[in-house]
């Protein structure tokens, strides 16, 4: 199977190269962290920085004492971003490097949030006691409400209810005090953007009810109100990439145009901020997504997001190479997306008659392209006949295209599988490079077109075919009554 071309470019040397310089450049003062950690002792832990939500990149090594002392030095600054200590068998605690990089912690593994101290690092000191304060209102409301199951009288649930509304208030009021007297600082910025959108109350819509439409476009379109583009160190956090992924796949439509829309939108977000940084961040991150994204039809984004950002300079890469073949699989994909019209293929019958595509009279037509000694090809040889065989007649074509070996091969592969039915298909001059042409980089390769022949599906394991074609059928049918009802 043909390597991810957007999982190789990951690695280091293929990253732009601002990314690669980062771990490297010389900044004068160097780093000194000194830690305590109670309940930890006789170990080493390791120092890394966020590099999106799930990767980290280690930065230092420290060994742990018999009383849980280390300490973490080093003659270089370190990036500046969130970071953690990885603690073994005890998990880890989180410290935001900035530019105070000489400090103290001391906490204890059975409590980290709460137990921990801070010295020398103002930020630190605000990212612990904001999340402290909340955690203590948050511990006190959770024994209210245990004490209100326990109570039975309507006195007693009134006032628990009284005292949950007050710690409610107390928390908001904490809160917006506290992003209000630390406005500016990395701390806050961490905070304001992990939240969620404030949404007023809704109008009422036709039923009565609050509109959720209204809700729903009110929050997408307030989602990045909070974040800082210009702030580099979100890219060494776990949040953009959290809020860039909640947003293209969760609150965008997963069809094309919808996706490179936000996309485009999101992108231009980041290049505003004028960081390298996030934009190179939020480039690839969408990129790599959408190469062989879970919704079909969905790769039309990363087509799109080469074109528009790889290909014309936006979006760098250290590896020329890379950047070439990645061209030429988006040259391979872009004419056999979902939505373009199939360009049929020469190919000829057992009798070497050509087979004209234009001919074929279906609502939907299969093409299966297979290599007849390919192990995954046999094994849905049978499902391929069942579908062939219940469907002749009923309006469902299948064109079934051996991509190489021999003529005999091809034939024998046929009567093995009692393919008899289906319109069989192999090209006698082998100048058709199936792979390059119908990005066949996998056998077997299936696509679904309509009776117009143009792709509504391609990539579809064979047992999932049928229930496809059906689903389309409900869809189109729904749509024609859908218009109809809009006539009258």
């Amino acid at each position: 199977m043909k390597k991810l071309l957007l999982t190789a470019l990951f690695s280091l040397y293929l990253l732009p190269a601002i990314w690669a310089q980062s771990a490297t450049k010389p900044i004068d003062s160097g780093f000194k962290i000194i830690g305590h950690v109670n309940g930890l002792k006789d170990t080493t832990c390791v120092l890394a920085h966020f590099f999106g939500s799930t990767q980290y990149i280690p930065k230092d090594t420290a060994r742990v004492d018999g009383a849980g002392n280390m300490v973490f030095e080093g003659t270089k600054k370190l990036p500046e971003g969130l970071f953690i200590v990885v603690m073994p068998q005890k998990g880890y605690l989180q410290l935001l490097v900035t530019d105070d990089q000489q400090f103290s912690f001391d906490t204890d593994t059975t409590n980290i949030i709460a137990s921990m101290k801070i010295s020398g690092s103002k930020e630190n000191e605000l990212f612990y006691a904001y999340q402290q304060q909340l955690s203590k209102l948050s511990d006190q409301a959770q024994a209210l409400t245990v004490q209100k199951k326990m109570r039975s009288d309507a006195v007693s649930a009134a006032m628990v209810n009284k005292q949950l509304s007050d710690l409610q208030k107390q928390a908001t009021d904490y809160r917006s005090q506290f992003l209000k007297d630390n406005a500016g600082s990395f701390a806050v910025k961490l905070f304001k953007a992990s939240a969620e959108p404030d949404v007023p109350p809704a109008p009422k819509a036709a039923n009565g009810r609050p509109d959720s439409v209204w809700v729903f476009n009110y929050f997408k379109a307030h989602f990045w109100d909070d974040f800082d583009f210009s702030d580099e160190r979100f890219v060494r956090s776990p949040l953009l990439q959290q809020k860039v992924e909640r947003y293209i796949k969760e609150l965008t439509v997963q069809v094309p145009d919808s996706l490179i829309k936000e996309a485009d939108l999101v992108v231009n977000k980041a290049i505003a901020g004028k960081s390298t940084e996030v934009k190179y961040y939020t480039i690839y991150y969408i990129t790599s997504q959408y190469e062989q994204p879970k919704v079909m039809g969905t790769d039309g984004l990363f087509v799109h997001m080469f074109e528009k950002y790889y290909k014309t300079g936006v979006m760098t890469v250290s590896d020329s190479s890379t950047l070439k073949s990645i061209g030429e699989r988006v040259a391979t994909m872009k004419p056999n997306l979902v939505g373009k019209p199939f360009v049929a293929p020469v190919i000829s019958d057992t009798l070497r008659r050509p087979i004209a595509f234009q001919n074929m009279k279906a609502d939907y037509t299969v093409v299966f392209f297979y290599s007849p000694t390919c192990g995954h090809c046999r094994e849905s040889a049978p499902k391929l006949k069942k579908l062939v065989d219940d469907y002749k007649g009923k309006g469902i074509e299948v064109v079934a295209i051996a991509i190489d070996q021999s003529p005999e091969e091809w034939k024998k592969f046929v009567k093995e599988f009692k393919l008899g039915n289906a319109i069989n298909g192999f090209d006698y001059s082998y100048r058709t490079d199936f792979r390059r042409q119908y990005d066949v980089w996998t056998t077997p390769t299936v696509y679904v077109l309509d009776k117009n022949k143009r792709i509504i599906a391609r990539k579809l394991p064979t047992e999932q075919i049928e229930d496809f074609i059906l689903f389309n059928k409900r869809q189109e049918a729904a749509k024609r009554t859908a218009s109809v009802s809009a006539k009258k």
